[in-house]
């Protein structure tokens, strides 16, 4: 049985890993929960699960819980900003799945890496600011590292048992959102709940604005650098409304390898929770004949710049990518708070990435120091752009 820590426990992947863990009760035990702020749902998490230890970083939600639960022998629960970090680290348990959302993911991402256990890594911000060092960490053991975003999932299996050198490239899909036929004009009316309406995915809002501008697949991108080895000129990306394949691997001999499945987080999940098992209590499969067929379109990069932002920062390494992230979490939270139109997230985001001054990614310090700054940087724009 294999012992799992899931950090950001009340979100949508942490909500949909425990819904694994509910169907293969032979299989994983929870022994350590972490969330922000959700308290009421945290709280039906730790009656139903029994963890021993339990994090929540807001410190009044802590505090409540532990009234609400009154004593429960064996359990003690931390709090404050660097809970979820100490769960990673010191608890029991042989994995933790990182589904935290934003830049705060990655000190639990290294902590779960220096103490011996796998990581299932569904927090993308852990490898867009701190790749190098998380990847430092995996040398040698990269199955410690176990993707759980539904493309990098999609593209390990693609890529499994077969050889780097015979590898031509791969591909990510994105859905396109729901603006994918609109002009940049018409972008910059969209609303939040327009924004927050996806075709196929149900996520929590960042990810989900994220997934407006196609940010999150310039993320993506990077992400698949850092985790297969892989140059951004052997990374692209291709529209793919129907969200069925999620990720494509081509070789040199011109064969395509895809993986194909309905969109549902649970399985990527799984896969990681499970690895290298599949496991039976699966999804829905498809029904290819209903499908019907799979269409194909070019990104609209005017529309879209957010992607080549992400491959720019990508190439200049060094701090550019937490500059970029930043910059982004702090544009995607004024949007969701009407202060900003949709399209002026990735104005801000370039804006930002312009005046930065790299330097070369040494420690996480050096990494907080970018961030911070650029979360300043692109507040001091989104000010002036209220004016």
């Amino acid at each position: 049985m294999r012992t799992v820590a899931i950090l950001g426990s009340t979100g949508s992947i942490g909500t949909q890993a425990l819904d694994v863990v509910r169907r293969n009760p032979d299989r994983f035990k929870v022994v350590a929960l972490a969330a922000a702020t959700s308290h009421e749902l945290l709280v039906g998490q730790i009656r139903e699960f029994l963890p021993p230890l339990v994090a929540i970083a807001d410190e009044e939600a802590a505090a409540e819980i532990k009234a609400g639960l009154g004593p429960m022998r064996g359990m003690e629960i931390l709090a404050g900003t660097e809970a979820a970090e100490t769960i990673a680290r010191e608890s029991e348990a042989d994995m933790v799945l990182n589904a935290m959302v934003g830049a705060v993911g990655l000190a639990p991402s290294l902590a779960a890496l220096q103490s011996g256990k796998s990581l299932a890594l569904a927090n993308k911000e852990s490898l867009i600011v701190g790749g190098e060092l998380v990847m430092d960490l995996v040398k040698g053991e990269p199955d410690r590292l176990i993707p759980v975003d539904s493309e990098h999932a999609a593209l390990a299996q693609c890529l499994r048992g077969e050889r780097k050198e015979d590898l031509k490239r791969v591909v990510i899909t994105a859905s396109g959102g729901p603006f994918r036929e609109w002009s940049r004009e018409e972008l910059s009316k969209a609303s939040v709940k327009e924004a927050l309406a996806h075709p196929t995915w149900t996520m929590g809002p960042k990810i989900t604005v994220d997934s407006a501008t196609l940010m999150n697949k310039g993320l993506e991108v990077i992400e698949a650098h850092y985790l297969f080895g892989l140059d951004y000129r052997d990374i692209d990306v291709v529209v793919h409304p129907e969200s069925i394949i999620h990720g494509i691997a081509e070789f040199t001999d011109g064969s395509m390898m895809a993986q194909l499945s309905t969109p549902d987080m649970r399985l990527p999940i799984q896969l990681a929770l499970g690895f290298p098992d599949r496991l039976p209590a699966g999804i829905q499969g498809l029904d290819l004949a209903k499908l019907g067929r799979l269409t194909f379109e070019d990104l609209n990069r005017e529309a879209f710049p957010s992607v080549g932002l992400a491959y720019q920062a990508g190439k200049q390494g060094s701090t550019f990518p937490a500059v970029l992230n930043a910059a982004n979490e702090g544009a995607v939270m004024a949007f969701l708070e009407g202060k900003i139109r949709l399209t002026a997230i990735p104005e801000i985001v370039e804006a930002t990435l312009s005046e930065h001054e790299p330097a070369d990614v040494v420690s996480v310090v050096t990494l907080n120091r970018a961030d911070t700054w650029a979360r300043r940087r692109a507040m001091e724009a989104i000010e002036t752009s209220q004016h």
